[in-house]
């Protein structure tokens, strides 16, 4: 049952209908991004706060974190892209890129590598010229030599699989 003085001042059994309001009171050197939102960088970890309570914290050298939090902020409605541009003096293109990257991949796509870039020196007839000579035996500096590209363009074609170098078996000496 309840108390009737209680229920005279808004009290409902165990819970107040009437909201609390925050303060926008944040610990001593933090700088705000909002009214409700700050951060701080001490001892190489940036903190942000929400009000005096840390809501999340990561490495100060740490970009994708750092990207994919203040993007969280941005889409949930908790902050504004110029607020965060401002707050961290970030240029308000990247910060709306890092939104859109949110949206389209998700928290995923802040931590994915790159995907390697495609190389315009290596056209499909000089692979395949680079892929006779490797067979053959050449090695990278005379096959680049041969067909003008760098040897260091030939490494990344073996190591991203547009060209198998073949591995010729060990002769030991009888």
């Amino acid at each position: 049952m309840i108390d009737p003085e209680l229920a005279r001042f808004g009290f409902c059994g165990f819970f107040a209908a009437m909201p609390q309001i925050q303060l926008p009171i944040f610990p001593a050197g933090c700088t705000s991004i909002t009214s409700d939102l700050a951060f701080e960088c001490r001892d190489g970890q940036v903190f942000y706060f929400n009000g005096q309570m840390p809501v999340f914290s990561h490495a100060a050298d740490d970009v994708a974190s750092f990207r994919l939090f203040t993007s969280q902020l941005i889409v949930n409605g908790a902050a504004s892209q110029s607020q965060v541009a401002r707050a961290f003096g970030v240029p308000l293109v990247t910060v709306k890129r890092m939104c859109k990257r949110l949206r389209e991949l998700g928290a995923k796509g802040f931590f994915a590598p790159r995907p390697p870039n495609k190389g315009h020196k290596l056209t499909p007839a000089l692979i395949i010229e680079a892929q006779v000579l490797l067979d053959e035996g050449l090695g990278i500096p005379a096959i680049g030599a041969a067909l003008g590209v760098r040897p260091n363009t030939l490494h990344k074609a073996i190591h991203y699989g547009r060209l198998q170098k073949k591995v010729l078996p060990l002769r030991l000496a009888p």
